[in-house]
């Protein structure tokens, strides 16, 4: 028996197409509301769940330990409102809870609008064992309490879904807006820090955040203690430290921001969850000139993840760097096949027409990007690219 195990307020815009996913593939729907001031507990309802209302706890794990304790499967899966299942996911994991060894699958999910990372591994589908608890008060885990048990019963194992499992659409501009949890992030992760100094996960993330607000030296010296005391077991947590180190070096230390970047690409996990390592050294040697190696870089990620436009585009941009124009239009061609929204690949594809001498080809394209970019209300953006292009091309001849 598979439960799935949610914990919710007020996503009446996503739980339908989350609970609708699952239809038929789990046995029970726990959904525990701590608040919803929308339509969020009828449609648990319609759809079938079981919904209990909590007051909120305080943090995520309590919350998300509340639910926990209410389901009644074997198997627990564990989502949020703006995640859903991917029907192709549903037979291997099937085949992977019938292992009577398992005691945790890990999910590959697309972070939808996420387009450094889009790819990461969550702990979301574990056996229901009384081990088992959600910790940390923001980013809550399981993790923690699976190594303990696994410390305590080794004849547990821990599988990987080979095909990515879960869509994540939290990522969006408009999304994060809405949210506005940048400040209890940031205070979460400070008490964290003082209850479990130099820890891996811990330090990835606040380290992470301080280096892209421009806190660069505190960044750095959380990113490295992170590493010191990470250990061999901690895959992940050693990859995002080493990829947030690399991105905190990359303006003042290019070879020792590769040579992290390469670090990061020799950990054992799987190649779409690296796809921002490989792409940002894609980059580097890109800036250092050396094209042959950044397009085998883009290529090996559109072999990893072929869905991912942002691998093409970066592909068109080596293959363009090294002349090979017309390999770079079809990379192009293909990244805006994938998301037609993407101005990056539309300006950059009649830029390659352009050089191809196919005038007509690149006034379209240059006309679309700067169309794209004013409908997403990149204006800047648009006003500095009709200037720049004004000595180049005709837009309106």
């Amino acid at each position: 028996m598979l439960s799935l195990s949610m914990i919710v307020r007020d996503e009446a815009e996503r739980l339908e197409r989350c609970l609708a996913s699952v239809a038929g593939f789990v046995d029970e729907i726990i959904v525990v509301d701590t608040g919803s001031q929308d339509d969020t507990i009828a449609i648990a309802r319609a759809q079938g769940a079981t919904v209990h209302q909590r007051p909120w706890p305080g943090d995520f794990a309590a919350a998300r330990n509340q639910a926990l304790e209410l389901v009644q499967g074997d198997w627990v899966l564990v989502l949020d409102g703006d995640e859903w299942l991917r029907p192709e996911a549903r037979a291997p994991l099937q085949a992977l809870m019938a292992q009577p060894e398992l005691l945790l699958i890990t999910l590959l999910r697309r972070e939808l609008g996420a387009a450094l990372a889009p790819y990461s591994c969550v702990s979301r589908l574990f056996r229901r064992h009384p081990g088992i608890r959600w910790e940390r008060a923001y980013h809550s885990l399981v993790d923690d309490s699976v190594a303990a048990l696994l410390r305590l019963e080794p004849r547990w194992q821990v599988a990987d879904c080979p095909e990515p499992a879960l869509f994540h659409d939290g990522y969006g501009p408009e999304r994060r807006q809405a949210l506005a949890k940048a400040q209890r992030l940031r205070q979460a992760m400070e008490s964290e820090l003082v209850a479990r100094p130099g820890d891996p996960y811990t330090c990835a993330k606040l380290g992470g955040l301080e280096v892209a607000e421009g806190d660069r030296a505190r960044g750095m010296e959380l990113l490295e203690q992170g590493l010191a005391h990470c250990n061999p077991d901690q895959v992940p947590e050693r990859y995002e430290l080493l990829l947030n180190l690399a991105l905190a070096l990359t303006p003042i230390d290019v070879g020792a921001a590769a040579a992290h970047y390469f670090k990061a690409l020799a950990l054992p996990l799987d190649p779409r969850v690296t796809l921002a390592a490989r792409l940002n050294l894609a980059s580097l040697a890109l800036d250092q000139g050396h094209g042959d190696q950044a397009a085998s870089l883009c290529l090996e990620a559109t072999r990893a993840a072929p869905e991912v436009p942002l691998g093409w585009l970066n592909l068109g941009l080596a293959e363009r760097r090294r002349g090979r124009l017309a390999e770079a239009v079809g990379a192009y061609r293909q990244a805006i096949a994938l998301d037609p929204e993407l101005p990056e690949a539309h300006q950059n594809l009649a830029l390659a027409l352009l050089l191809l001498g196919d005038i007509q080809g690149a006034r379209e394209g240059f006309s679309h990007t700067l169309a794209l970019l004013e409908r997403q209300k990149r204006q800047a953006e648009a006003d500095s690219l009709r200037q720049r292009l004004m000595p180049m091309v005709n837009l309106n001849p």
